[in-house]
């Protein structure tokens, strides 16, 4: 059974007569007789009773064709499917990212994405940077978005995008918040809200106090970001945080301000060495790198 056949008998179920079928298919009327023919060898059962070089569908040829059509309309959908592949409106891409990127920048990436690509699904994963690693190196995402504080990074390829430096955070009426910049010494002894204790920024932050022994009264670990700012807004200390975290500011009563040393490391993007992107994971990658452009600019990632 050949598929020219069943496009034949298909043609020649819808219009009737071997010469409409014909014209359909931009073949002879000769080529229609012979596929049709050529289907009821195949098949085993009669389609056709023929009278005067005419052909009648049988009760089968009825039935058959029921079959028939759902054949069709399954190739139509595999021929558009193809096409929207081809034009990256179609597939899934699933995104593990830590929750910082989540809450902030990654939903205009994803605003934007679907915009261009609205029949493409997006999964976001709000993920810590070893979850997220795992995640690359198990292929059960496309795509991470991590930091490259102390990472391991399996079997990942990482892209560069920016380079941060922490800033610290607290209430506007804190006495802090008339520094332009705040001293690493005059953390001392000051209340902090902090993230969890297996968060690398923390880890990080701890490394650099214990080593010039500054002591911390930390009154409140969360596992988010935007805990922590939400917190510092309400006065209960003050804390160090990604500068991304920025974004979350708005509308608040928390003030910014750089910290003297610098606490810096990088954002990364980071793929699979073993498993190449889809066109449309790739779409999303360039939207990222766009959005990454875009915080430059405000000033909130510094360049590599």
């Amino acid at each position: 059974m050949k598929f020219r056949e069943i496009e034949a008998f298909d043609a020649f179920m819808k219009h009737g007569t071997t010469q409409a079928a014909a014209e359909t298919l931009a073949i002879s009327q000769s080529m229609v007789s012979r596929l049709l023919s050529g289907l009821e060898e195949d098949l085993g059962f009669t389609l056709f009773k023929r009278k005067k070089n005419q052909l009648a569908p049988t009760e089968e040829a009825f039935i058959y064709h029921a079959s028939v059509q759902r054949l069709m309309a399954s190739i139509r959908d595999t021929q558009k499917d193809a096409e929207a592949i081809s034009n990256n409106q179609l597939g899934n891409v699933v995104v593990a990212a830590q929750p910082i990127f989540c809450d902030t920048f990654l939903l205009d990436v994803i605003k934007r994405f679907k915009e261009r690509h609205p029949n493409v699904g997006v999964r976001v994963i709000d993920a810590g940077l070893q979850e997220l690693l795992k995640m690359i190196d198990n292929n059960t995402c496309d795509l991470a978005l991590g930091i490259t504080l102390e990472a391991d990074t399996y079997g990942a390829s990482v892209t560069r995008l920016g380079r941060c430096a922490a800033r610290c955070i607290m209430h506007r009426d804190h006495p802090l918040a008339r520094e332009t910049e705040v001293p690493i010494a005059s953390l001392q002894n000051q209340t902090f809200v902090e993230l969890m204790a297996d968060s690398p920024l923390r880890a990080r932050v701890d490394y650099i106090m214990q080593t010039i022994d500054i002591k911390r009264n930390i009154t409140a670990e969360l596992r988010n970001m935007r805990g922590v700012c939400a917190l510092v807004d309400r006065g209960l200390g003050i804390a160090v945080i990604d500068p991304i975290a920025e974004l979350l500011l708005q509308g608040t009563a928390v003030v910014s301000k750089p910290l003297d040393p610098t606490i810096e490391w990088e954002i990364a993007l980071l793929t699979s060495k073993n498993r190449p992107l889809s066109n449309v994971a790739n779409a999303f990658s360039n939207e990222i790198h766009r959005e990454i452009d875009n915080l430059r600019q405000l000033g909130i990632l510094n360049a590599l």
